[in-house]
């Protein structure tokens, strides 16, 4: 589980694949990975992976076809900067909101207004996602807990600030852009839970 606070962005400085597995390797600070264990869970921009090795100098992971797939890694490379979040531990603050690194789609940037100092960015939303994009709602973008602006039936806006543009890839974003998108469960429960009670009311 994550928070969708993003701690810091983290280099890649490897993509390579063997055989039917993925290899990533992402540089990152000293601080992020002091006391990192085998087997530990690190959001990378929104998609929870697992550490490959104990106390690492860079941070390994091992990616399947179906996740390359699901997500924005389908256009990962060596450079690329992605978000880096590690798993909450019991009595931690949720500074966003409960994030769990499985993610439901993509979705592509529309536009980009750059004001003086914040974005207003308007993304693409698939059919299947639109009954779970709430205004003022939450969404994570590459793991990064955000708050939704207006929806409209074919996109969403997120106006970013820029405490969020300083932390996150997020300032790297243009036109065409591919982010991972994970919907916020609990609107997901609420939505499903008033359809289904519609549904048997008819």
């Amino acid at each position: 589980m994550f928070s969708g606070i993003v701690q810091e962005a983290g280099k890649v400085i490897g993509f390579v694949k063997e055989k039917d597995i993925f290899n990533l390797s992402i540089e990152c600070s000293s601080k992020f990975i002091s006391d990192l264990k085998k087997g530990a869970s690190i959001s990378v921009d929104g998609v929870c992976l697992t550490v490959k090795d104990e106390n690492p100098e860079i941070l390994r992971f091992d990616l399947v076809e179906e996740t390359i797939k699901r997500t924005n890694f389908q256009n990962i490379k060596s450079g690329d900067n992605v978000n880096l979040e590690r798993s909450l531990k019991m009595g931690d603050e949720i500074g966003g909101h409960p994030v769990s690194g499985h993610i439901h789609g993509i979705s592509k940037v529309i536009s980009i207004d750059k004001r003086d100092q914040s974005w207003d960015v308007k993304f693409s939303v698939e059919p299947f996602m639109h009954d779970y994009m709430l205004h003022k709602g939450y969404v994570a973008i590459n793991g990064c807990s955000l708050t939704v602006g207006e929806v409209s039936n074919e996109s969403f806006m997120i106006h970013l600030i820029p405490e969020t543009l300083s932390i996150t890839n997020l300032f790297q974003l243009e036109q065409d852009s591919v982010v991972n998108i994970e919907l916020d469960q609990n609107t997901i429960i609420i939505a499903d839970t008033v359809k289904k009670y519609l549904d048997g009311k008819s």
